[in-house]
């Protein structure tokens, strides 16, 4: 028997995140925990929509459209492919190293609809989003974990990445801990 835990991460896990995660499930003797590492493919289209997006505006505006070759947006499309591969390997290790049993792939899919049919899947416990903070969209209650929490029926846990248990609090120097 097992117990199956979901985890949808933006970027690679540091060791440290992994430490944290297995502390987590620290004292469940009976059941052996695995660990199901979802990591979302970013979208070439996106990435180079937001490259576009940090020109000035006015620039935009009275410039031609710019066009990009079949070429070029391939070439975007391999290097997401690669850089999510390497993440994904990153994590796994870090996990690994932890002393965790995990299994990990690159979704292309939105990552709620991939982590509700994991969750589904391996008959998951519980989910565990690790990702940047995103002030605006945790808000607006429209991030991963507000979205997770209304789709799936298992307990949510959101954590910061690379930030531990007392910088999330608010009370270290952290990336959220200002």
């Amino acid at each position: 028997m097992t117990y199956d835990v979901v985890l949808l991460v933006e970027q690679a896990l540091t060791e440290a995140d992994a430490l944290q995660v297995l502390s987590l499930h620290e004292g469940i003797d009976e059941e052996k925990v695995v660990y199901h590492v979802l990591l979302p493919l970013e979208d070439a289209a996106a990435r180079i929509e937001s490259a576009m997006g940090s020109l000035a505006a006015g620039e935009v505006i009275s410039s031609p459209a710019m066009v990009m070759s079949d070429v070029d947006i391939e070439a975007v499309r391999r290097d997401c492919q690669e850089r999510s591969d390497r993440d994904l390997a990153e994590t796994v290790h870090a996990l690994e190293k932890a002393g965790a049993t995990v299994r990990g792939k690159v979704v292309s899919e939105p990552p709620i609809d991939a982590l509700a049919r994991s969750v589904t899947e391996v008959d998951g416990r519980e989910a565990i989003i690790l990702t940047r903070p995103h002030v605006v969209a945790e808000f607006f209650h429209v991030d991963w974990t507000s979205r997770a929490r209304r789709r799936i029926g298992v307990p949510v846990l959101h954590l910061l990445e690379h930030e531990n248990f007392d910088e999330q609090a608010g009370g270290g120097e952290g990336v959220s801990g200002f």
